[in-house]
C-alpha cells in the first residue's frame, strides 16, 4: 500500500501590528477540506494577551505544530484568526478578523494574515464610539467563506504575521510538484 501525501506544518503566530491599540490576544483554528485528515496537533488555540508598553507590535510568539494526510489537493488547509482587545476591566472587544491559506511550497515563510471587522450600520458606529464595543460575526463560518464575506461591509484592521515552516511527503509519489 502505498503511503498516503503528508503535509508538516511547523511555526508560530509571532505578532499583530497595526491594530488600534495594545492588550491583544489571537484566537485561532485551522480549517480544511475532507480529503485531509489531521494526524498530530492541535487544530485551534489561543495565545496569551500582550500588554506591549513602547510599540504597536503584539509579540505572542505561539507555537502551531500540525501533521496532516491527505486523499487530494481540494481544501488545502487555511488558518483563521480573530484579534481580541482586552481592556482594564477584562472585556473583550473583537478587533479584527483574517484567514490566509497554509503555504505550498517547502520550506520557512513569513505570511501576513490582513485583518478586518465588520462596520456595521452608522447607529452602529456612533454606539460603538460612546459604549465601546462593535459589531461582530454571528457565524465564524463567514471568516473563511470568501462568497458570503464579500456581502459584508468592513474596515482593515491591522495584520497577524505568521512564521511558518512547511515540510511535504510522498506528494511526488502521485504526480504532484511543488516549486
Amino acid at each position: 500500500k502505498m503511503a498516503s501525501p503528508e503535509l508538516h506544518v511547523i511555526g508560530e503566530i509571532y505578532g499583530g501590528k497595526d491594530f488600534a491599540s495594545g492588550n491583544l490576544f489571537c484566537k485561532w483554528s485551522l480549517n480544511y477540506g475532507s480529503p485531509w485528515k489531521l494526524l498530530e496537533g492541535i487544530e485551534s488555540g489561543q495565545t496569551q494577551v500582550d500588554h506591549p508598553e513602547d510599540s504597536n507590535i503584539a509579540k505572542w510568539s505561539h507555537p502551531i505544530d500540525v501533521h496532516f494526510a491527505t486523499k487530494g489537493m481540494q481544501g488545502w488547509p487555511k488558518i483563521s484568526v480573530q484579534v481580541w482587545h482586552e481592556d482594564l476591566f477584562g472585556r473583550h472587544e473583537i478587533y479584527g478578523y483574517g484567514v490566509c491559506h497554509i503555504p505550498t511550497v517547502p520550506g520557512m515563510h513569513k505570511v501576513q494574515c490582513l485583518c478586518w471587522k465588520p462596520v456595521g450600520s452608522y447607529g452602529d458606529q456612533i454606539r460603538s464610539f460612546f459604549m465601546g464595543g462593535g459589531p461582530e460575526l454571528t457565524s465564524e463560518d463567514l471568516i473563511h467563506n470568501s462568497q458570503q464575506r464579500q456581502k459584508l461591509r468592513t474596515e482593515a484592521t491591522g495584520k497577524v504575521e505568521l512564521k511558518i515552516g512547511i515540510i511535504l511527503r510522498n506528494f511526488d509519489k502521485f504526480g504532484v510538484e511543488f516549486t
